[in-house]
């Protein structure tokens, strides 16, 4: 049985809630706490202060010189060197984590325990029994969860998905989509790491599959192929996702090889193009039978295009929801097990993984 796909109107937001909508005048803002200082947490503080409805109050890092010095540099008032003084926090109404993947399960599960709204960078976890803990921990204390996948809540996709709801290119029968990128020779850090979750897969990988699985849903085969670098991460990935119905998505994601980020995705009436930065377009091209191609255009907003995510967030607290209808927390677990049958299928373990 496939899970429902984020974008299907059965999951859709009422259109007066849509993200990037800022609340009512009058409304006291929401006041978020990051959990870590990288380079991540530096642009979606910056994100955060282009929304009017929303205050960052804290940030917390293992070091309280980390902390103090972003805090510094983006005029938080207050400034922990420790997660659980940001756990504890009661002027803090949601926290986004920013940790390395390899952390978020820890963290978010610190927050969540302590009652703390959480926005979880993507991927979600490293594996899915570590995702389906924090779920449970979320619904058992009732408590606002979400992965952030930004790439579901750009304005380009939520149009392009719009357009496929709508029929414009008849049933989707496949989806192509490559995220590659040649990182520097010899390279260390973060994304050579297995202790990290380092490698393609997770760290790009995870765009294409989750790109898929919004269109087609989940898929009840996984075929991949991958090479194992020396450094015991994945470097260049190749996924292949099939459903009963025949239709399929084929899937790349690659850290020594150049790309384009493109993705096209094909159905009976018609195909859409991506030329470039599919999680994050700021164009598409509708090709449909017996009409010319028709361009879609996003002039890019100020900012990294964190905001959208960000604006997710505050309009489900103030609904008083537990998940966002847009990123269901069911659709985050089944790309997380997709990304596990695809890690067994090309061998890719990280330290402490279980049989």
């Amino acid at each position: 049985m496939t899970a429902p796909t984020p974008h299907s109107p059965a999951n859709a937001a009422p259109a007066a809630g849509t993200p990037g909508t800022p609340g009512t005048p009058g409304t006291p803002p929401v006041r978020w706490g990051i959990l870590a200082t990288g380079a991540i947490a530096t642009a979606f503080a910056e994100d955060l202060a282009l929304l009017p409805d929303a205050r960052l109050t804290a940030v917390a890092s293992r070091t309280e010189e980390s902390a103090r010095r972003f805090a510094e540099r983006h005029d938080v008032p207050r400034a922990y060197g420790g997660w659980e003084q940001l756990a504890k926090d009661p002027e803090v109404d949601v926290v986004y984590v920013a940790t390395p993947h390899a952390q978020h399960h820890a963290a978010t599960s610190l927050l969540l325990a302590a009652g703390k709204p959480v926005l979880c960078e993507k991927p979600f976890t490293l594996n899915l029994p570590e995702a389906q803990d924090l779920v449970r921990l979320a619904r058992e204390h009732g408590v606002f969860l979400m992965e952030a996948m930004w790439t579901y809540l750009d304005p380009a996709v939520r149009r392009l998905t719009q357009l496929i709801d709508d029929g414009a290119i008849g049933e989707v029968r496949t989806v192509q989509a490559e995220f590659a990128f040649a990182a520097e020779p010899g390279g260390s850090g973060r994304l050579r790491d297995p202790a990290a979750g380092g490698g393609a897969l997770l760290d790009i990988g995870v765009y294409p599959l989750a790109f898929a699985q919004l269109l087609l849903g989940t898929p009840d085969s996984v075929q991949a192929w991958g090479r194992i670098a020396p450094d015991g991460v994945d470097d260049n990935t190749g996924i292949l996702l099939g459903h009963p119905d025949g239709a399929h998505a084929v899937l790349s994601c690659s850290i020594v090889s150049d790309g384009a980020q493109r993705a096209e995705i094909g159905g009976s009436l018609g195909r859409i193009e991506i030329p470039r930065d599919f999680y994050r377009p700021d164009s598409f091209v509708l090709h449909r039978r017996g009409h010319e191609p028709e361009e879609f255009r996003f002039p890019r907003e100020p900012g990294h295009g964190y905001r959208y995510e960000a604006a997710e967030v505050m309009r489900c607290l103030r609904a008083g929801a537990v998940e966002s209808p847009l990123v269901p927390l069911d659709g985050t677990l089944a790309v997380m097990g997709t990304l596990d049958t695809v890690r067994r299928r090309i061998g890719l373990r990280y330290p402490g993984d279980r049989d």
